[in-house]
């Protein structure tokens, strides 16, 4: 069995010793002899072309294939297939998922904490789930706090984890390539169950009404994947508004929500900050209500628009004795 294992690695796994960079480097992207498959089959069709013209072309080609082998890599082999990314020969069911590299952590990064953008929409324009966006945005202000705390990081073993598994690479473009599928919908309890609903044949029973019968206040499938947007945009491309035209506009409506919803959150906010009394009860037909005032947001002249009550605010004019209602002039 030692025996087997050295002339292995003296043999076709002598390979492995200087790993192929910029590929995966499993066993199964290699064959028996330690030779790359995929650069063989290139090679090997390639020669099969040459094979009708020229006989010595095949051998060129064959002398080449073994010196590529021998010495490394060389850069004019193609990109990894399906097969390459199998690490356990035995399970062929089992392929390798790709990671985010750190050139589209760093994007999502500066997108979100720099441009200010939202999870949503960086997670649209990468093609990355929003769970995972948060999460790379939370572990990267963890690894800066620990760069201005002085501790060291283990980037050399993240480096090497990183160089033996696929990476999703940061393309700045229009097309950035797809991660990961980012509009799953999870399947919700209420929707488990087998339900028989009767309709009438002359009403137009919609996902909506579906909804409703499992549970009420269940909205229907377009309303609760995580990107509703993206069934806007299917429908603007079917009635052939160009995709660009169709971003910007659903970019303009998602930034319209987020303004409303930060008003909501801060109405909200500021209801909570009212101290209500009712002197009459739950059933009082008046209520009193408290809040903390600052009186330094009545300005300098003490007649802010921040300040509270008729001696600091700003009142009308148009009720006071004296005060010309009647326009003098048209401009």
């Amino acid at each position: 069995m030692r025996e087997e294992m050295y002339s292995w690695l003296n043999g076709p796994g002598a390979v492995f010793r200087e790993p192929l960079p910029g590929s995966t480097n499993y066993l199964n992207a290699y064959d028996r002899d330690g030779q790359l498959i995929r650069m063989k089959n290139g090679r090997q069709a390639r020669a099969t072309k040459y094979d009708k013209g020229n006989g010595d072309a095949v051998s060129e080609e064959s002398e080449s294939l073994k010196k590529d082998s021998s010495h490394g890599p060389s850069p004019s082999i193609k990109g990894e297939m399906a097969d390459d990314f199998i690490p356990f020969p035995q399970n062929r069911q089992f392929r390798s998922q790709p990671v985010l590299s750190e050139e589209l952590k760093d994007e999502i990064w500066r997108r979100v904490v720099d441009l200010k953008r939202s999870v949503r929409t960086v997670s649209m324009d990468l093609n990355v789930e929003m769970s995972r966006v948060g999460a790379v945005v939370r572990l990267k202000a963890v690894e800066k706090q620990w760069v201005e705390q002085g501790k060291r990081l283990a980037t050399p073993y993240a480096s090497a984890i990183l160089n033996m598994l696929p990476q999703t690479p940061f393309i700045s473009g229009p097309y950035q390539p797809i991660h990961e599928s980012i509009n799953d919908l999870p399947v919700h309890r209420a929707t488990e169950t087998q339900t028989f609903y009767p309709v009438a044949e002359s009403r137009q029973f919609t996902r909506r009404d579906a909804g409703r019968v499992f549970k009420r206040g269940l909205l229907p499938a377009e309303d609760r994947i995580p990107h509703p947007q993206l069934v806007e945009l299917e429908r603007l491309k079917l009635e052939g508004v160009p995709r660009v035209d169709g971003v910007i506009r659903q970019k303009m409506v998602e930034e319209e929500k987020e303004k409303e919803a930060f008003k909501e959150k801060m109405r909200q906010r500021e209801e909570r900050m009212v101290k209500k009394v009712l002197p009459g009860g739950d059933k009082g037909r008046y209520e009193f209500r408290f809040r903390n005032i600052n009186v330094e947001q009545a300005g300098k002249t003490g007649r802010g628009r921040q300040g509270v009550g008729a001696r600091y605010g700003l009142p009308a004019q148009d009720r006071k004795r004296g005060q010309i209602k009647i326009p003098t002039k048209v401009e």
